[in-house]
């Protein structure tokens, strides 16, 4: 993996990378920041990780809690960002977390602020979470059968996760948006099951195609389960309609389902392989080791730890994220034959 280095563009480029917000040369801004807190992850999903984990980042080369803080309060204020995402690993593991919560939300009182997480731990710190200032949470599971959540995570915690999410809705940390990945042979039938269950709770569903953001480096189109396969499984059992609203930069396609004994609601189908939505993208990344990934997909990035600890001020780290932003490629280009996996795993880029 390297790091970009932060040119001087000529002409137009000039303007679009030095002054500003987050602006990439075709056009698109930057106002959704995703933060990684850690690497660190209490599960091993089978599309994310081996059972034996990963090496972990070095203690001295993660961001520290003030310098996390830094760093988002230099995109609200310098850069326009409007939605700031905690992420992992898992963020749960990160015990700054509540503090590094509040101290970002006493910077903009509107900013959107939440976490994509696997809920475990969730029920013992959704209230503290919650009187932070966090907003909402994503929560990731991808079945509620036991032996099915054990077999995909390795872990037997489906219980935990449960009740994880039970707590941040009893809290006010909703919509709870609850994302599942189906994968072949494993969860590929319990769509409808999951449709049912998330309804019954009052949970908004998303359904992620499974991205090729493994650390084996072994995911393959032929064994992904697609957007028109999860679909056709869901029309197959419900009233199922496109939903009457503009998408936006939103990442979710959503559908009015209709299941039948009085349970209707909407569910989301992330197809970001075989329907990308990189044309409307407004997302930015930034590692737990202070790097800036301009695309999840990204195999540069652009590194604002350096110049953080090495005593650039505010606006000269500004100048270099607008930078890395201005590099942004058109698409991901996971159809294009030349395509490569980043060479870091989801686990340590962050949702």
């Amino acid at each position: 993996m390297s790091a970009l280095p932060f040119p001087t563009l000529p002409g137009r480029a000039t303007a679009g990378a030095s002054t500003g917000g987050l602006v990439d040369q075709h056009g698109r801004v930057a106002t959704d920041l995703r933060v990684s807190l850690t690497d660190r992850c209490n599960l091993r999903c089978s599309y994310c990780m081996p059972p034996e984990g990963l090496d972990w980042l070095p203690t001295d080369d993660v961001l520290t809690d003030d310098e996390v803080v830094r760093l988002v309060g230099i995109g609200i204020e310098h850069l326009g960002v409007r939605e700031v995402r905690f992420t992992g690993g898992e963020p749960l593991v990160r015990r700054g977390l509540v503090d590094i919560v509040g101290r970002v939300r006493s910077l903009d009182p509107d900013v959107e602020l939440s976490i994509t997480t696997n809920a475990l731990g969730l029920a013992r710190t959704a209230p503290a979470l919650a009187a932070a200032g966090l907003d909402r949470v994503n929560v990731s599971l991808d079945s509620v059968r036991p032996e099915v959540y054990a077999a995909v995570t390795r872990r037997d915690r489906l219980h935990d996760a449960i009740a994880g999410i039970e707590a941040a809705d009893a809290a006010g940390l909703s919509p709870v948006k609850v994302n599942a990945v189906l994968l072949r042979g494993l969860n590929d039938g319990e769509a409808p099951e999951l449709v049912r269950w998330a309804l019954a709770a009052g949970y908004e569903l998303r359904f992620i195609e499974q991205m090729p953001l493994d650390a084996q480096h072994g995911w393959s189109r032929e064994k992904m389960v697609t957007a028109d396969e999860i679909l056709a499984s869901l029309e197959a059992a419900f009233v199922v309609t496109p939903a009457d609203e503009q998408r936006g930069s939103a990442p979710a396609e959503r559908f009015d389902v209709d299941a039948g004994a009085g349970l209707r609601g909407r569910v989301g189908v992330i197809a970001s392989v075989t329907r990308p939505f990189c044309g409307d993208c407004d997302r930015v990344r930034l590692t737990a080791d202070g790097q800036v990934r301009n695309c999840l997909f990204a195999r540069h990035e652009s590194d604002l730890r350096a110049a953080l600890r090495g005593g650039a001020d505010d606006d000269e780290i500004a100048r270099r994220w607008r930078a890395a932003m201005w590099t942004k490629a058109p698409g991901h280009g996971i159809d294009d034959p030349s395509f490569l996996q980043p060479t870091r795993p989801m686990s340590a880029i962050g949702g």
